[in-house]
């Protein structure tokens, strides 16, 4: 009888739950992982490098970004106007749920669009501190995820997760042996990160700020400003959109190997 009314506790608090919109680790990652993904966009980015002793370069780009007709996965070009040393270098990224991601490289000095393969998701991604797999994105079912609290963040509730590989392949290609996140629980933005490397050491720190509402109908969010710190190096980099449009009715063609060489 005792073991049965424990039951009957357990049932009503996961009901009160479910009425009050708990959500698991695995439903807020996939919220994550979905929140910024909008029709189609053009932006401008600005990438600064910041060396442990503080000097600074600035790089220009020009960021495109479409969801694939499946209206999951999501297509990006990202192509490097400033300065000269890596004009004319660009990158597409395209994800596949059901499959590897593509990634592909054009190197202006050679001419030539350089196909790369999992395993160099985990590289830095055109020399600064986000890898490849930062950019395209972490596949939420390659982790396995548990909701560890909840904390305020810069006065916002967040969600705390914490993400390892589901495999060695995951864990290699990825460059992570551990995620943490601090994920706002009103539009499921990472404010906050923490990632370690395979060996268990703590590798590299994320913040973001400028948290806007890109497509208001949609609910789609993004931050306008990402700042990754290398704690073993002590190298940082920051992201900034000084620009963003949504829904610029970009064609399909624009995100293909052919018009990467072509428009470079």
């Amino acid at each position: 009888m005792v073991r049965w009314g424990v039951a009957l506790a357990i049932v009503a608090v996961m009901a009160a739950h479910a009425r009050a919109g708990v959500l698991d680790a695995d439903e807020i990652m996939r919220r994550n992982f979905a929140v910024g993904k909008v029709s189609d966009s053009r932006g401008e980015v600005t990438m600064t490098l910041i060396s442990e002793s503080g000097a600074r370069r600035e790089r220009s780009t020009q960021a495109l970004s479409k969801l694939s007709p499946n209206g999951i996965d999501q297509m990006r070009l990202v192509r490097f106007l400033t300065p000269a040393d890596v004009k004319g270098t660009s990158t597409l990224l395209v994800e596949h749920s059901d499959s590897d991601d593509d990634i592909w490289i054009y190197l202006p000095a050679l001419h030539k669009v350089r196909r790369l393969v999992a395993n160099n998701k985990k590289d830095s991604f055109v020399g600064t501190d986000f890898s490849y797999g930062d950019v395209i994105g972490h596949k939420v079912e390659d982790w396995t995820h548990t909701l560890t609290g909840s904390e305020q963040v810069d006065g916002t509730d967040t969600s705390v997760v914490e993400s390892v590989p589901r495999t060695d392949a995951v864990r290699e290609n990825s460059g992570y042996g551990k995620r943490r996140l601090w994920i706002r629980r009103d539009n499921f933005v990472v404010v906050k990160g923490l990632f370690w490397d395979p060996a268990g050491a703590l590798l590299k720190e994320l913040s973001t700020a400028d948290i806007r509402e890109i497509d208001p109908v949609h609910h789609k969010w993004q931050a306008f400003t990402l700042t990754m710190h290398n704690r073993q190096s002590g190298h940082t980099t920051e992201i900034v959109w000084t620009k963003l449009e949504v829904g610029v009715a970009l064609g399909d063609d624009v995100f293909t190997e052919r018009y990467l060489e072509k428009e470079s």
